[in-house]
């Protein structure tokens, strides 16, 4: 009988220390905790892409100018609890956003005949990051710009080819917050 007593009490002492250690909050020293203030969607990425992960667009190959494009929205909450309303995405007109890309391309030795033509690729790693500009949102949101392949670097033994990927970033500041949006673009065809 004297072991259950000091069995259980034992137990009790254990809970009772992974209690009160389990719940004190840590703050993440690595993590901002201001919630974003604009909701960036992404026109020609899959739908949920803004929520479950990087969207993704697709650009053919053979395109010479690209227009990217994003919708801004502000969620305005009030209702959130009337499930007749629900939330309200409210266009944020006149917001400046930088976009800005990044571009690692690995060129392997090859051989490539495509329309009557041979081309013939050396082994090169290319790297290229910049600003394509900052453009300002219209009265829905929306936010677009042209570029070009060309204007990414994609040339000569570079030439932009099925799978390489360019990753983006959609920079602003709403309402005294700063965000970041990331995104890509995606080469489709050869």
């Amino acid at each position: 009988m004297k072991n259950i007593k000091t069995y259980f009490a034992t137990i009790c002492l254990a809970m009772a220390v992974t209690g009160i250690t389990s719940s004190c909050k840590e703050e993440d020293p690595f993590l901002d905790r201001d919630v974003a203030p604009v909701l960036v969607d992404i026109v020609g990425a899959a739908f949920g892409a803004p929520f479950a992960s990087t969207p993704s667009v697709s650009y053919d190959s053979s395109m010479k100018e690209l227009t990217l494009t994003s919708r801004l929205f502000e969620l305005d909450k009030t209702n959130i609890l009337d499930h007749t309303k629900g939330i309200d995405s409210i266009p944020v007109s006149n917001l400046a956003i930088k976009i800005g890309y990044d571009l690692t391309k690995v060129v392997k030795t090859e051989t490539l005949k495509y329309n009557g033509a041979t081309y013939t690729f050396s082994p090169e790693t290319f790297k290229s990051s910049g600003q394509l500009g900052e453009v300002s949102s219209d009265a829905n949101g929306v936010v677009t710009i042209k570029t070009s392949y060309a204007a990414l670097g994609l040339t000569g033994n570079r030439i932009q080819r099925k799978d390489d990927i360019i990753n983006l970033t959609w920079t602003g500041t709403y309402k005294g917050i700063a965000f970041t949006r990331t995104s890509r673009m995606t080469v489709s065809k050869n």
